[in-house]
């Protein structure tokens, strides 16, 4: 088993607990989202608390913070843009009728999901709605975005509805949606799962959406053709997270475990044990797989080997998101503190077979039903 390591600092500052964690492009900001209805940003170089953003009217479900604004969406219905430098709330964005579960800002861009059965689509600068996407038969949970794709030799290369960008949505009703952005039509209906579709990551080149779910699958889907290419079954419990880095698909689940599989074969190569209860959040990092867990712990593994490297213990309850930047982890948990890790002395993983680089869109995961120690919302 791996050792153990200490806290470099502890940020306590929330008075709720925190349900998201953004990292700054540039990585020398953090921005966290809040059940007492603030984010907070904080510096990553001493930890300390630099901005506080008050507004929402309830519980903040998600952020994300750019280079010079930061975003928040929240059970109160709207979502807000910030100024990072005055703490100013400069737009709101108002129009769904119920909790909003995740935004994602793409150039001027912004896309959400929400319960009320929706997602949408705004004008970053100007506030306003560009599209609405309905179709969805119960909540809207996760969503990513393709803003360009090659559709040469594919039968939509004239498309210019199709290449202007797709959105995928993954909702309770237990399909996944893909979006033409410009028209606001459902291009497909990915099909084949048998319960919510919680999370999902997107690999744009090769036109594939990974979809995870709490039929305990995985699965593979053409965002073009709506065929279903591949299913992953090896968890025993619903699939809560996910990622897509250099051609490997790594799956968090509410059965403890971690597995990793080939994007392009879904052949099981590794599964990550030692969580004592649901996996809530993973990321990838320069060869160590990073997670948090229900059971308040986050741990380091060695991708390659599977090897436990690693365990971080201090939180109290379920750690809900992670990122990494140089040499500190950073974990936000629902016991409120933002923590800061030090991973200096983790093994680097040998250098796989040569595969293309991390080709993802931005993807995000839904932690939905990964926290049994924290009693879930219930939408209103």
């Amino acid at each position: 088993m791996g050792g153990g390591g200490s806290a470099l600092r502890v940020c306590a500052d929330h008075q709720g607990g925190i349900n998201w964690l953004s990292l700054s492009p540039d990585g020398q900001r953090l921005l966290t989202g809040s059940e007492d209805g603030t984010a907070r940003l904080w510096s990553t170089a001493d930890g300390q608390c630099c901005a506080l953003f008050q507004g929402h009217e309830s519980y903040v479900t998600f952020c994300q913070l750019e280079s010079e604004a930061a975003f928040t969406c929240s059970a109160d219905h709207t979502i807000r843009k910030w100024d990072v430098l005055t703490g100013q709330c400069l737009s709101i964005y108002r129009g769904h009728t119920s909790i909003v579960n995740r935004i994602l800002v793409v150039n001027n861009q912004l896309f959400s999901s929400s319960y009320d059965r929706t997602a949408r689509c705004w004008s970053v600068d100007e506030g306003q709605m560009l599209q609405e996407f309905r179709g969805h038969h119960n909540c809207v949970l996760t969503l990513a975005y393709s803003a360009s794709l090659d559709l040469h030799g594919t039968p939509y290369e004239r498309d210019e509805n199709v290449a202007a960008g797709l959105l995928v949505t993954g909702s309770t009703d237990g399909t996944a949606k893909v979006w033409q952005v410009a028209s606001g039509c459902c291009h497909q209906t990915l099909r084949g799962h048998t319960g919510a579709v919680l999370c999902l990551a997107l690999d744009t080149p090769s036109h594939t959406a990974f979809t995870g779910s709490t039929d305990a699958t995985v699965r593979a889907w053409d965002i073009l053709s709506g065929e279903q290419l591949r299913v992953f079954r090896e968890h025993q419990g619903s699939v809560i997270c996910l990622e897509l880095v250099n051609r490997h698909v790594y799956s968090g689940s509410a059965d403890k475990t971690v597995k990793c599989w080939l994007a392009d074969t879904g052949e099981h190569v590794h599964t990550f044990k030692a969580h004592r209860h649901s996996v809530s959040t993973l990321k990838y990092h320069a060869g160590t797989l990073f997670t948090g867990s229900g059971d308040a712990c986050a741990r380091a593994f060695n991708a390659q080997s599977g090897v436990l490297q690693r365990v971080f213990r201090g939180h109290a309850f379920v750690i809900n998101c992670i990122q990494v930047h140089e040499q500190v982890l950073y974990t936000a948990s629902h016991d409120g503190s933002l923590r800061l890790w030090d991973v200096r002395g983790l093994r680097k993983a040998s250098p796989r077979r040569a595969v293309p680089k991390r080709s993802c869109s931005k993807r995000f995961n839904n932690r939905v039903g990964c926290a049994a120690a924290v009693p879930g919302r219930v939408p209103t």
